[in-house]
């Protein structure tokens, strides 16, 4: 026996703001969703698997248009004529989505009570429950049956587990309690990176089907799971996203130039690339590290980012979203610090201001003002939004010498 279990299809989820990029393959990301979807569909009956678990949030609210259910309905009922019948629980997203009519074959399990659905010509037994609210905050896995004796059982959740940062902290549960309700398999969902929680009983979230930006990283798909002889014999993910979000983490310490930190983002987004197996990348670039390279980058930063970004023209199937410069001064500030004279003395001032949440505090209620007088586009960045905050005003503070130094000396004139 063999099943797909998938969870966290958003189908269709809105990827705002593309169109300011120039260059994002916005199309192409758009349709990402519905476009896993068809692979999941088509590896289930390349593989005969027997029927197909999806562990919530297959929808991502509420639709703005039809054919978002009936783009589901139609895949579903390939699935039907393949024989292979599916089993669905709702999930935060899901709560107030609309539903047409599923077609035979394609079964959505009680939103207010726990429900068990026997399949006697395998000897399984499904245990699920929906969200009839997104935000569910009970422990609905304490309302689950116990198992079927005769049977091979499944609990088909959508829960934050013991919580997972990003994630709201919905039908919250304990793993241990998972394990002890003596199923042999928890299909979860809700949580976007794919983790095993235990095995043996396996308790597994199968990730999101399809990453849709920068913070979903990585291959992305479901899980085949393989029963023989009524036990567990493999738990294998299979990679079924059509575009690939990379995170590029380039050291850019051994550089002495920005010509030198362009070649190291070459290397870097060329490895991302080639790990894509033809799909598109979508790639955020973080510079670090201590570098000979950095004032001259510092100094002329739109440049360089243009330069950057320029290099997935060169790369077939990339785009590259942001580039983060986080590279520092090699320069040593604290001996700089000590010195009696103008650059010593702020850095001095910046220490102090760092160290003083009752300066902080003074400096964020003054920057209050101002950020009320300021047009909406300024709050575009994360960091932007969240400038009256102490601890990004502390984080700002603390890289300012690493921005000022190249400013104010003749670091790096000769890079």
């Amino acid at each position: 026996m063999k099943f797909f279990h998938a969870a966290d299809i958003h189908l269709d989820s809105p990827l705002r703001g593309l169109d300011r990029y120039e260059g994002a393959p916005a199309d192409k990301l758009r349709g990402a969703t519905r476009r896993a979807l068809e692979a999941l569909v088509e590896s289930c009956i390349a593989e005969s698997v027997d029927f197909l678990l999806i562990a919530g949030d297959l929808y991502d609210g509420d639709w703005t248009d039809y054919n978002t259910g009936l783009f589901f309905v139609r895949q579903m009922a390939r699935l039907r004529e393949a024989g292979i019948r599916v089993f669905i629980v709702r999930g935060n997203h899901d709560a107030k989505s609309k539903i047409l009519r599923l077609p035979e074959g394609v079964r959505e399990l009680s939103t207010s009570r726990a429900e068990t659905v026997v399949l006697d010509d395998l000897g399984v037994a499904v245990h699920g429950r929906g969200y009839a609210r997104a935000e569910t905050t009970e422990d609905l896995a304490q309302t689950y049956p116990a198992p079927r004796s005769d049977c091979f059982n499944i609990g088909l959740l959508h829960t934050a587990a013991e919580g997972r940062e990003g994630h709201a902290p919905y039908a919250p549960c304990r793993v241990e309690s998972l394990v002890q309700k003596g199923y042999d398999y928890w299909a979860l969902g809700h949580v976007h990176a794919r983790e095993v929680l235990h095995e043996r009983p396996w308790v597994v979230f199968p990730g999101n089907l399809q990453g849709r930006h920068a913070r979903e990283t990585g291959p992305k798909g479901a899980s085949l799971v393989t029963v023989e002889e009524g036990r567990v014999k493999s738990v294998e993910h299979r990679v079924l996203d059509v575009a690939r979000w990379a995170a590029c983490q380039v050291d850019a310490s051994p550089a002495r130039s920005p010509d030198d930190v362009l070649e190291l983002c070459r290397a870097a987004l060329s490895n991302e690339v080639e790990a894509a197996d033809g799909r598109v990348v979508c790639a955020r670039i973080v510079l670090t590290g201590a570098s000979r390279a950095h004032a001259a980058l510092v100094r002329d930063v739109g440049h360089w980012r243009g330069e950057i970004r320029g290099l997935a023209n060169d790369l077939g199937e990339a785009w590259i979203e942001k580039v983060e410069l986080r590279t520092r001064t090699p320069a040593d500030i604290d001996a700089l610090a000590a010195n009696d004279n103008p650059i010593g003395g702020l850095l001095k001032t910046l220490r102090f201001l760092r160290d003083d949440d009752e300066a902080l505090d003074k400096l964020g209620k003054e920057l209050s003002d101002i950020v009320g007088k300021l047009p909406q586009e300024f709050f575009q960045t994360d960091a932007a939004a969240k400038i009256t905050d102490l601890s990004v005003l502390r984080r700002i503070v603390d890289e300012l010498p690493d921005y000022l130094l190249p400013q104010l000396s003749g670091e790096g004139d000769d890079a």
